[in-house]
């Protein structure tokens, strides 16, 4: 009997969990969800977490120090922030393009915006607080923070992931400089252990179908409350969606295009599982452990490209979050009756593109940023809670365009790599 593909196994358990969802709330299972169904969904995020900075560990300083050419490093380095960037850049345009065209905030109700402020009231002074903290801090603390003073403490939380690459590039960096001879034992082990977290990302993944279904399930019963809300959103949330696919199906197969030989169908059904994984769980750091499987077993990417390139771009790359950010803000401003210049709408652009490198690659941590781009462009951080009601689902859809596009970087690095090899 031949074996289930995991991606379908992840696409079955989806639709499950959004059945029981359905169910739950006609049936009043709030509490039963809440008690037996999301614990294991729980689980299976805490075991994703658990394997994340062991995988970028292991796999950042086996995947350097067998590039053993110090140059090497450097220009992979170079090509990956820089496509990084310009792919931010785009989809910031993108968004900012959609929301200037459709207008979604022109149609908000006005007796909506109390209701939503009074709502969410407390959420969104949380998070501006988390903003305000971020926003009194130095233009270069993003860069103090990649630096660990303790790399202990570094790799015991999931948001500090920048510190974790920082110490993996350092540590690789170091095994190439030193002569092979003394270094081999140490790169033995590395790859050895990169091997070792590969078969626990697999047992893990037996686990997937039932942990998308808990995570999806649960959601639908948590958002129950909010679904008469979504009707004022509904235009937001169109533009949000049009820029998120216009990503997907125009701009990334187009890159495969001009900079790869991948066929773009072969390259969505590679990267299934790992997209499926990012809409379920909304976190592209849980995610990264099947990205790099997805990337390396799937599209053909080198197990040295995809442990550099794929852990920087689940901390730096966020196409999907960057867009929605510039969706939001414009909608923000234009449901408060504020009509944006173009030098402030240019400010967007590039808060949204610094603030994305800065993002921790977890949930929710996009409206964060969100309070910093909107304090930028001198719209009311309050206006957060406008769009509370419709984060969730959104978050699901951008976290799985991040991962895409940090797939899509690794193709075309591998690729530019195996022609650098061809011509020497």
């Amino acid at each position: 009997m031949k074996k289930i593909a995991l991606h379908w196994k992840i696409l079955i358990g989806m639709l499950i969990g959004i059945i029981y969802g359905i169910v739950a709330v006609n049936f009043e299972m709030g509490t039963f969800t809440q008690n037996w169904i999301k614990p294991f969904g729980t689980i299976f995020i805490n075991m994703l977490k658990l394997i994340a900075v062991p995988l970028i560990l292991f796999s950042l300083v086996s995947g350097i120090a067998n590039l053993k050419d110090i140059s090497r490093l450097s220009s992979i380095g170079l090509k990956t922030v820089s496509l990084y960037i310009l792919t931010t850049l785009i989809a910031v345009s993108i968004g900012l393009v959609l929301v200037n065209i459709i207008d979604p905030g022109a149609s908000f109700p006005r007796e909506d915006q109390q209701k939503f402020e009074e709502r969410y009231g407390a959420d969104v002074i949380k998070k501006r607080a988390d903003a305000a903290e971020l926003k009194n801090e130095s233009p270069l603390q993003f860069v103090v923070d990649m630096v660990p003073s303790n790399i202990v403490n570094a790799m015991s939380e999931n948001s500090r992931m920048l510190q974790v690459i920082f110490f993996a590039i350092f540590m690789g960096i170091s095994i190439i400089l030193l002569p092979e001879k003394t270094t081999e034992p140490v790169t033995r082990f590395f790859v050895g252990m990169n091997d070792v977290i590969l078969k626990m990302i697999d047992l893990i993944m037996e686990f997937a179908p039932i942990g998308v279904f808990a995570l999806l399930g649960a959601i639908i019963v948590e958002l129950k409350g909010d679904s008469a809300l979504f009707t004022s959103l509904g235009l937001y949330v169109i533009t949000v969606l049009s820029g998120l696919l216009i990503m997907i199906f125009i701009i990334y197969p187009l890159f495969l295009k001009l900079f790869t030989k991948t066929n773009y169908l072969d390259f969505y059904k590679g990267i299934a599982p790992a997209q499926m994984l990012a809409f379920s769980t909304s976190s592209s750091a849980a995610t990264l452990p099947v990205t790099m499987e997805c990337c390396e077993k799937n599209l053909g990417v080198s197990s040295e490209v995809a442990s550099f390139v794929l852990p920087i771009g689940a901390t730096i790359n966020m196409d999907g979050t960057s867009l929605y950010q510039a969706v939001a803000a414009v909608f923000i401003a234009s449901a408060f009756g504020m009509d944006l210049t173009f030098g402030q709408q240019l400010i967007i652009v590039f808060t949204a593109t610094a603030a994305s490198v800065g993002s921790a690659a977890v949930p929710g941590a996009g409206i964060v940023m969100l309070v910093i781009v909107l304090t930028a462009i001198g719209v009311p951080p309050e206006g957060v809670a406008l769009i509370f009601a419709v984060d969730r689902p959104l978050d699901m859809v951008r976290t799985m365009v991040n991962v895409t596009g940090d797939a899509i970087i690794a193709s075309i690095i591998q690729n530019i790599e195996n022609r650098s090899r061809k011509l020497v």
